[in-house]
């Protein structure tokens, strides 16, 4: 299949492990040029060298922090520079800490609200102007299950994921004639470190192995198992692909049927 995606350029972001690497090596293996950035340099450029090594493709990584508004605007700058343009933009960011509500400062919600909301307003307003001038462009924006059905422990998600969604929701609506789709990705239960660290956490606040909480989440999940990174990549790659020309505004679940909604 076609994807069109030759030559594009894609800034992926949190794309040192996990899911935001699994992105970026989509989008790469399908001839597209990759930023990628996260904040633990010698972690990412062990990332980009793989990525290049393996499909090919032209990789930049990217020392930056999305929680910090001067760090958005440099990478998004360094990679229209480096690369003469931008067409794809995929916002990821690491969860915020999980925990219930009793256990949440101010401080805790405001680093929140930077790290998982102002970082994809923000990395919006650097890169929409760039995919404005070209005539077009894409927006990925990474989010959770969380956004369509709260998981227990994990408040600050559970508020600010449903608030991504929102934004992302109205910004497409407002970009459609300048040939920019927005939409989310819901990633459920997918093995990685996130994950791990989550089933951790739960383990310990419950008094069980993380075999227990692991074994509890597979039972409810209709496939039966949790997803792999690759599996979310395939839709982001579908998404920024010509394939995906006509999907804009929505929010896709890749959760083996987690999720018990309609819509």
């Amino acid at each position: 299949m076609d994807t069109g995606l030759a030559g594009k350029v894609a800034l992926v972001c949190a794309a040192s492990r996990g899911l935001g690497k699994a992105a970026a090596l989509g989008l790469a293996a399908e001839g597209a040029k990759v930023a990628m950035c996260a904040r633990h340099m010698p972690t990412l450029e062990a990332a980009a060298a793989e990525i290049q090594a393996e499909t090919g493709a032209d990789v930049l990584a990217i020392g930056a922090d999305v929680s910090r508004r001067s760090d958005i605007t440099r990478l998004v700058d360094q990679t229209a520079r480096h690369f003469g343009r931008l067409d794809i933009l995929v916002t990821n960011s690491g969860g915020p800490k999980p925990g219930l509500f009793g256990a949440t400062t101010e401080s805790d919600w405001r680093d929140a609200i930077d790290l998982v909301l102002l970082s994809t307003v923000l990395l919006c307003m650097e890169a929409v102007p760039h995919m404005r001038r070209q005539g077009g462009g894409r927006i990925i924006n990474i989010t959770s299950i969380s956004a369509k059905q709260p998981i227990a422990g994990l408040m600050l998600s559970n508020a600010l994921r449903p608030a991504v969604t929102g934004f992302s929701k109205t910004l497409a609506n407002e970009l459609a004639r300048d040939g920019i789709l927005v939409n989310c990705v819901a990633p459920g239960y997918t093995r990685t470190e996130r994950v791990i660290e989550l089933a951790e956490a739960t383990a310990a606040r419950e008094g069980v192995t993380t075999d227990v909480v692991e074994r509890r989440t597979v039972q409810n999940i209709p496939l039966g198992r949790m997803a792999e990174p690759s599996e979310l990549a395939d839709l982001i790659v579908f998404l920024a692909s010509d394939r995906g020309r006509y999907v804009t505004g929505t929010t896709i679940p890749v959760d083996g049927g987690y999720l018990r909604g309609l819509m």
